[in-house]
């Protein structure tokens, strides 16, 4: 009888079929672990290139409009802030001309990366309404970031004007279209395109007089060379309280805390008037979303301040953040409406 040879048992796990599917495991595993792993470093290099290591240095922000001007005045200001909390350098560019489309289009061509931003106000939605030939689309090769803060328009009329309070002036203006003359900063600057939205809404004419800046325009208004004119607080703040010029009305929900004592348009019946003044943060629109939304939160953070508060309230302008989308919505609307005041008023650049 033939002795049989005794075989090893085969464990299950052990079958060479069993061994082949091990191995095809283990390298699926490797392979699955080593793709995690690299979706893992581009998660973080894709994190820290969309804001996250931002500011890893110093960080323009281009001002359309001269040292020494308010605009450019609140950017040094915010950036001091920005520049403490960070530890990054933020360096104003003054980069005037054209109505701020130099500026405007330094920024909707640089590098989105959150290095060079565009620190503005309203007169962005004014020049990208007026200006037919722009180098660059102002809803879509910009976006808005954050806005900072906010002023109310205010009329001011020459003390001698014999028609008193607001009715009174557009009453006048409706009889007899020559019989009144406002002044601006310039054929097709913000007060006057606030003027002419506040004449079409009250089917009223009054003769323009353009000067270069506002601040010359309400001079002649203290002199008696020319009978209203449309500033913001800081602007007429002054005058108005030394009795210079008359405050007529101002924009906005309520009265000002800066001008108490000058009434609102809506308390005498323009309710639909509210042209407003605003500062605020644009980069170029290939920055990313999630560093848009990084570098609003540092903004927001900042705002908080009381040296930076201290400053725009003493200019009478109110700190009064806005997000990104918040803001561009508040962009577009305006560039809506100057487009049409341009329009019915035929209204052209210099």
């Amino acid at each position: 009888m033939k002795t049989q040879t005794q075989r090893p048992a085969i464990h299950p796990d052990d079958s060479p079929c069993t061994r082949g599917t091990a191995r095809a495991y283990s390298h699926r595993w490797m392979g699955m672990a080593t793709l995690c792993l690299m979706a893992a470093l581009s998660s973080a290099a894709y994190a820290q290139s969309s804001g996250t290591a931002w500011p890893s240095k110093p960080v323009r922000f281009i001002v359309p409009f001269a040292a020494g001007s308010f605009t450019d005045t609140a950017a040094r200001a915010l950036g001091k802030e920005l520049t403490t909390r960070l530890g990054q350098p933020f360096v104003v560019e003054n980069r005037t001309g054209v109505g701020g489309i130099l500026a405007n289009d330094a920024v909707a061509k640089s590098a989105g990366d959150g290095y060079t931003l565009l620190f503005t106000d309203s007169s962005y939605g004014v020049s990208s309404a007026l200006y037919k030939k722009l180098p660059y689309d102002p809803l879509k090769d910009l976006a808005a970031v954050a806005q900072v803060a906010q002023s109310p328009a205010v009329l001011v009329a020459r003390t001698g004007l014999p028609a008193k309070g607001l009715n009174a002036i557009l009453a006048t203006a409706r009889k007899d279209p020559q019989a009144l003359t406002f002044g601006s900063g310039g054929q097709g600057s913000s007060g006057h395109l606030a003027f002419e939205a506040l004449l079409l809404q009250a089917g009223a004419k009054m003769t323009h007089i353009p000067y270069k800046g506002v601040s010359a325009a309400v001079m002649d208004v203290i002199g008696q060379r020319v009978d209203l004119a449309i500033g913001s607080v800081g602007s007429t703040r002054q005058f108005i309280e030394d009795g210079r010029v008359i405050g007529v009305a101002l924009t906005g929900p309520g009265r000002n805390p800066s001008l108490p004592q000058v009434p609102t348009f809506a308390e005498q019946g323009m309710r639909d008037y509210n042209v407003v003044y605003w500062f605020g943060v644009l980069g170029p629109a290939r920055l990313p979303a999630a560093q848009q939304e990084s570098i609003a939160k540092a903004i927001k953070t900042a705002m908080d301040a009381p040296e930076l508060k201290q400053l725009f309230e003493r200019s009478g302008v109110a700190l009064a953040y806005q997000n990104g989308p918040a803001f561009g919505s508040r962009i577009g609307n305006e560039i809506r409406m100057w487009t049409s005041v341009i329009e019915k008023a035929n209204i052209t650049a210099e």
